[in-house]
């Protein structure tokens, strides 16, 4: 049985204060979840301040993004050295957001997938498809490009330590979610394609997070598919009795 998964992703919300503020409450809303491993990441800044949070709590702190050099003149950029000192144990990698503003390819996302391993930390690797692909019935395409491009160019040692997290773009932000079918299909072709890039073993063993609207009235619905291993929330993780509540999904 793969152990589930459900992390927050706060994007560019939250100062150090919130944060505090957030684990304050939040923390004892979830000391006793055994049932799934729980990840909160915030931006740069606020990341200090939730490790020492969320210390001697069941609650890691992931980062949102990273550059695959150890250092040198990339002005903006946080290397992955820099966030294993500031206590990150995971780190998002190839968000649909980096993807449309900032540039992200599937050569980029490999190098720091590759860069974040190196380091001990744990990525969670985003795939999917806008509303255009998913209309076009192009949805499997995509995600072979994205899964064949990025993830299914490591190592076999690599990609047994990484999570995927589908999150199709046109369920982010939007209020509309795939329904538990839609995501459990997706995910059930993305392990179809670990399996022939690697082997069985790998797919079987492999954690697929859905990503896309996530909220506290529909996680149990998608927790109940046995192809989801937990969930990559965004809006709903900003909120600690919201956020706490889909954690608590089995209760």
């Amino acid at each position: 049985m793969r152990r589930r998964v459900i992390a927050g992703n706060w994007k560019m919300f939250k100062t150090q204060a919130e944060t505090r503020a957030f684990f304050k409450a939040f923390a004892p809303l979830v000391s006793a979840s055994k049932h799934c491993d729980i990840v909160t990441a915030p931006p740069f800044t606020a990341i200090p301040a939730a490790v020492e949070a969320a210390k001697n709590t069941n609650i890691v702190i992931s980062a949102q993004d990273v550059y695959w050099e150890k250092e040198g003149a990339f002005t903006g950029e946080i290397s992955t050295s820099m966030l294993v000192e500031a206590g990150c144990r995971y780190v998002i990698i190839g968000h649909s957001e980096r993807r449309q503003f900032f540039g992200d390819t599937e050569e980029t996302v490999t190098k720091k997938a590759k860069a974040a391993l190196a380091a001990g930390l744990t990525p969670i690797v985003c795939v999917g498809e806008h509303l255009s692909h998913r209309e076009s019935g192009q949805t499997h395409k995509v995600c072979k490009t994205q899964f064949d491009g990025g993830p299914g160019l490591l190592t076999p040692d690599e990609f047994s330590r990484i999570l995927i997290a589908y999150e199709p773009v046109w369920a982010i932000g939007t209020g509309r979610t795939a329904t538990p079918e839609i995501a459990a299909e997706a995910h059930k072709f993305l392990r179809q394609c670990a399996a022939e890039k690697f082997s069985s073993a790998h797919a079987a063993a492999l954690r697929i997070l859905y990503g896309g609207s996530v909220k506290p009235d529909n996680i149990k619905g998608l927790m109940a598919q046995e192809e989801l291993d937990g969930a990559l929330v965004g809006g709903a993780s900003l909120d600690p009795k919201s956020f706490a509540s889909i954690v608590n999904f089995t209760s």
